[in-house]
């Protein structure tokens, strides 16, 4: 099993980047000690320097052509600096569509979507579709995928709302307003990247520890799947675990088995059991920074 630790290289990098606000939020409230003048020279400071890169940035831009800007546009850090100096060439409703764009594959995997129903001072809307919305496991790690996908598209907005959909009879839904709470109630939990899911290939399955964290990943046609690698049924590692087609079922299905107590796990759809009940712990994967980076939850990591 390859060991990763989300601490090096690229990674490093981007963690740094990140969380260069709160450093610079640090380091301003340090000069607070020596009086609120201090404070307001500090601020005069980083504000001088901000402007003064943000009107380099500015001529740079403005002497690219549309095709260099849209590749400036897709590297998270540089779209951040666009951001902050209004040079983005997208709108926020256009960043948003295309940052749940970018999370459906894993939606889909857990039998469900989400649609963007407005955006309004601030606020994004946003309606939950399908089984993802029943599955009390699958939500903490669904609102880590969509909210932190949002976000890092958006930044400006300053809130995540959930409405209501239609239930189908009889079926039991997590309330709309509880949703996005289940993971605010708890610590967050950290986004890894794990440049190592590049090496699976299709119908390959793959054991690593991220973060401490025991994972199995998968890959079926082309999309990716992780899961926490603990079997549903007895407890045990998945590690040696295949994938399969059952029988009679079309090109594209695909069951990891047991190897401990042969119990069958639908690693399509959120890693439902087939032939019982329960299901597989789903990890969110996507890539961030140009690294495919898999999420792992503070209470899972803890």
């Amino acid at each position: 099993m390859g060991t990763v630790d989300g601490h090096d290289g690229a990674a490093l990098d981007g963690d740094r980047w990140r969380d260069a606000g709160d450093r610079i939020e640090t380091l301003l409230e340090s000069s607070s000690v020596g009086g609120a003048a201090a404070r307001e020279r500090a601020e005069q400071l980083v504000r001088e320097v901000a402007d003064l890169y943000g009107a380099g940035l500015e001529r740079i831009v403005g002497m690219l052509d549309d095709a260099a800007i849209e590749r400036l546009a897709g590297d998270d850090l540089i779209a951040s600096l666009l951001l902050v100096h209004g040079l983005h060439p997208h709108d926020v409703t256009t960043r948003v569509r295309a940052a749940l764009d970018s999370v459906r594959p894993y939606l889909g995997s857990h039998g469900g979507d989400v649609e963007l129903r407005g955006i309004e001072d601030g606020v994004v809307r946003l309606e939950f579709a399908g089984s993802c919305r029943s599955c009390p496991s699958s939500a903490v790690t669904l609102e880590l995928a969509v909210e932190d996908a949002v976000r890092a598209a958006a930044p400006e907005i300053t809130a995540i709302e959930v409405v209501a959909a239609e239930p189908a009879s009889g079926s039991k839904v997590i309330a709309a307003e509880s949703l996005f709470s289940r993971v605010h109630a708890q610590q967050q939990g950290s986004w890894i990247a794990v440049p190592e899911l590049d090496e699976i290939g299709p119908g390959e399955v793959g054991g690593f520890a991220v973060a401490g964290v025991a994972v199995l990943a998968c890959r079926v046609g082309d999309e990716l799947f992780v899961y926490r690698d603990r079997c549903a049924a007895c407890g045990d590692s998945m590690a040696g675990a295949a994938l399969h087609r059952r029988l009679g079922f079309p090109v594209g299905d695909a069951v990891l088995r047991c190897p401990s107590c042969g119990a069958h796990f639908d690693a399509v759809h959120a890693g439902a059991r087939v032939d019982g009940d329960g299901h597989l712990e789903p990890l969110p994967v996507l890539v961030r920074s140009g690294e495919l980076s898999v999420a792992i939850p503070a209470e899972v990591a803890g």
